[in-house]
């Protein structure tokens, strides 16, 4: 039997390979205006301890999602901020979408009502998975942080769940 990639909780011992994966979206220049990893320390303080999954095949980590909070305010303990990191070899095989779709899946089950994403203008393919997955453009936020000596725009996308916050 063929082995598959199959979605998975991330665990501490996964890090490294996650931080490959990320080092890896960092070196593009368009998944986030990060320049380094972080430590596992300072990623798993700025993370929801839920809604954090991996794309396993074999040994390999083809890549990672994860939430953060967007504010420590309890009105908006049910929104969270997504990301999707996927290795580059692993690029237009599908691996962001089974780890999108898993992600919005968990977070409704766990009673987050809006994920939001800001994403680079020139980073297309994140912006078309997000779009495919129910998010929708809410704006754009012009010149929001400057990188390597150019300010950059970020595209604001928010999904808002059908089945957790509705009452």
């Amino acid at each position: 039997m063929e082995k598959e990639v199959f979605i998975d909780n991330m665990r501490p011992e996964d890090w490294e390979k996650v931080r490959a994966v990320y080092r890896e979206g960092i070196a593009t220049g368009n998944a986030t205006f990060q320049k380094e990893a972080p430590s596992w320390e300072e990623w798993n303080n700025n993370h929801l301890s839920k809604c954090r999954m991996v794309a396993r095949f074999e040994d390999k980590i083809l890549g990672w999602a994860a939430l953060s909070p967007v504010s420590s305010r309890s009105v908006y303990a049910g929104v969270a901020e997504v990301r999707v990191y996927v290795s580059q070899m692993s690029k237009g095989k599908g691996i962001g979408g089974l780890l999108l779709k898993a992600l919005i899946e968990q977070s409704e089950q766990n009673g987050f009502w809006t994920l939001q994403s800001g994403i680079f203008p020139e980073n297309v393919a994140s912006i078309t998975l997000h779009k495919k997955y129910g998010f929708r453009e809410v704006g754009r936020r012009e010149r929001i942080g400057e990188m390597d000596g150019v300010w950059r725009d970020t595209i604001l996308l928010e999904r808002r769940s059908d089945k957790a916050g509705i009452s």
